[in-house]
């Protein structure tokens, strides 16, 4: 009777152990999800901020393009508008969607794409750009890595217990940006 009993405390500790760890585990990467995010609205808030001046260097050259600067100016509202997850995902694809569009606009202008502040805010937007990219990335790796542990037993259990559940919100592509563009010489 005395081995079963070590036995059963030593079995009842192994499930704490691994009950702790899952749990932490959760936590942990729920964090993680919520500091990604975070570091996503940084890039974006920085575009934001970048965006003014680019749209006023712009009508300087481009004053009959009204309808582009409008819609920038809008999404770039609409970012500052926005209060929920959902809300801001989507107010950064209509950014997106308006910055190519401005892009376009700029391809008309040879003097424009030749000026020194147009080049520098260029430059600065482009990297920004390429830090949303790396960030939206490392958010939906971190989601990923949550969503595995709130899924898989003996996780999902434990997840169910404290309620969390899975998270939903994955940066994806938009349908025009998976077409192919195409090239004109």
């Amino acid at each position: 009777m005395k081995k079963f009993l070590i036995v059963l405390g030593i079995v009842i500790l192994l499930a704490i152990i691994v009950f702790v760890s899952v749990y932490n585990s959760i936590i942990l990467k729920h964090e993680t999800i919520t500091a990604k995010w975070a570091q996503v609205e940084n890039q974006l808030q920085r575009r934001n901020d970048l965006i003014p001046n680019l749209v006023n260097t712009v009508k300087g050259y481009a004053s009959h393009e009204k309808t582009v600067l409008e819609n920038i100016t809008n999404a770039r509202s609409q970012w500052a508008n926005a209060n929920t997850l959902e809300e801001k995902v989507k107010a950064a694809s209509n950014m997106d969607s308006a910055l190519a569009r401005l892009l376009l606009v700029v391809e008309n202008y040879p003097d424009l794409k030749a000026d020194q502040t147009f080049l520098k805010l260029m430059d600065e937007l482009s990297g920004t750009e390429n830090r949303i990219s790396v960030e939206r990335m490392r958010y939906n790796d971190a989601v990923k890595d949550y969503n595995i542990v709130v899924r898989t037993f003996p996780g999902n259990i434990i997840a169910g217990m404290f309620g969390y559940k899975p998270a939903a919100e994955y940066f994806k592509a938009q349908d025009k940006a998976k077409a192919v563009p195409e090239v004109k010489f």
